[in-house]
């Protein structure tokens, strides 16, 4: 592309005036998408603001952390008419609760640690949504994840945020080539959350100080079992806490109140040393537990891998990547060794600990920022 080519190009990469591009603006009713769609607004792009009701709000006002609910709809919509563009609710109760929901609920009772995050951003926002902004003839479609997209020398690269502390990267792994050709994350190349409320105070915007989410949106104070309990009914059986040597020491309420790592809690105190949930038996109805050490994982089976990196997956038989098994971790260096199209084998040349099924396990590209894929977790190695 020349460079008189190139300096044609808006923000948003095409070429022709803001005025001419219409850019649908996924809005949680949080300060960053809010941010997104009146930094939009004020360049003069053609911004429709859409916003998904994915639960049952009415039930989720008295919740102030979460995401979606009533109270962020009605902030989605103020912020539109402050800022004067369209502003719409689309109701994805039942799209939600079937690809998101339910599969939350039965990978916690197989004994998994799911992350819904992930999947609303696969099967919801990046999939439905998108498609209602290709309907609304939008250009592209804006969200506010910290995240970053850049074109190389095949197309365009998903790279991790330059606000490390704000990277959201683990939970978009599973955009795919043709959802990012399409996607545009305008907050990425900021360096830090103070600058978003800056931003969001310039524009005068009512959420300017509105506090962050934090817990996963439909379920309350992070309470996971009493969720599940409430989607599967009776589906909490309680079972033997058993030590990885055998021995029985307690009982429990349900295999679904623990986690893989999990240490506080277990109601066994009295013991000389410091037990972890190393495995959840699901078929036995058993919790065991064991030292530390039980935890660490050197062997990562993946599957349902997608592929962001230059050439086929499986077209080499390893490569050197730096991969994440947790939300919360640093990248971690590894071999990277492709099994099909879809599964693959990810060596962590230090061990971790805690690494669970359910969980997904993200490519990054060694030294670098490139996101490259990643695939989930789905057996204890």
């Amino acid at each position: 592309m020349s460079v008189l080519a190139a300096e044609k190009l808006n923000s948003l990469g095409f070429a022709k005036p803001p005025s001419e591009t219409r850019v649908v603006v996924a809005m949680s009713g949080g300060v960053d998408s809010s941010v997104v769609a009146a930094e939009l607004a004020r360049e003069g792009y053609d911004v429709v603001g859409i916003t998904l009701q994915l639960y049952d709000h009415g039930a989720a006002l008295a919740k102030k952390g979460a995401c979606c609910a009533g109270r962020d709809i009605h902030d989605a919509r103020r912020v539109a008419e402050e800022m004067g563009f369209p502003h719409y609710v689309l109701d994805y109760e039942s799209v939600f609760r079937d690809a998101v929901m339910d599969e939350f609920a039965e990978s916690y009772l197989g004994g998994a640690t799911p992350v819904p995050c992930i999947r609303c951003n696969e099967r919801v926002k990046f999939k439905d949504l998108l498609g209602t902004a290709r309907d609304l003839d939008a250009d592209c479609m804006a969200t506010g994840h910290y995240i970053q997209r850049k074109m190389g020398a095949q197309g365009a690269e998903l790279h991790h945020a330059a606000d490390a502390t704000r990277d959201q990267s683990y939970f978009l792994f599973s955009t795919t080539r043709e959802q990012l050709d399409y996607l545009r994350f305008p907050l990425g190349h900021l360096t830090s959350k103070a600058e978003t409320r800056a931003l969001a105070a310039r524009h005068g915007l009512s959420v300017a100080d509105k506090p962050d989410s934090q817990d996963i949106c439909f379920v309350p104070d992070g309470n996971y079992a009493a969720v599940i309990e409430k989607l599967r009914p009776g589906a909490a059986e309680p079972g033997e806490i058993v030590h990885a040597d055998g021995r029985v020491l307690g009982a429990h309420r349900g295999v679904i109140h623990y986690t893989i790592g999990q240490r506080r809690g277990l109601g066994i105190g009295g013991l000389s040393e410091p037990l972890y949930v190393v495995k959840l038996d699901v078929d036995g109805k058993r919790v065991v537990v064991g030292p530390k050490e039980l935890l660490s994982t050197r062997t990562v089976p993946v599957r349902e891998v997608n592929w962001l990196g230059d050439g086929g997956f499986a077209d080499s038989r390893e490569r050197e990547i730096s991969v994440k098994v947790r939300s919360t971790r640093p990248p971690r260096e590894a071999i990277l060794r492709p099994l099909s199209e879809t599964q693959a084998e990810v060596e962590l040349l230090t061990p971790e600990e805690g690494v669970s099924p359910g969980q997904a396990c993200v490519f990054y590209e060694t030294g670098g920022t490139r996101v490259l894929g990643g695939g989930w977790i789905w057996r204890g190695a």
